[in-house]
């Protein structure tokens, strides 16, 4: 059996990438500027439409938001 297990979040690359802060990434995606700190932080996971969102603000697939590890 594969098992995929989600790692580190990489949403702060990302807007770092995009020369974006978490202001105008709260603004464009509706969500607090805590809650965008603490998923940046990892202090709280996306769920997947959370991560689709987040994925199209930022021009990305939505698997790229994490570090993904898979087990076999």
């Amino acid at each position: 059996m594969v098992e995929v297990t989600r790692g580190r979040c990489l949403l702060q690359f990302w807007l770092d990438h995009r020369q974006m802060t978490q202001a105008e990434f709260s603004r464009r995606s509706g969500w607090s500027k805590r809650m965008v700190s603490f998923i940046a932080t990892g202090r709280s996971m996306m769920n997947p439409e959370a991560m689709y969102l987040a994925a199209q603000i930022l021009g990305i697939q939505m698997e790229e938001l994490y570090e993904w590890k898979v087990t076999k």
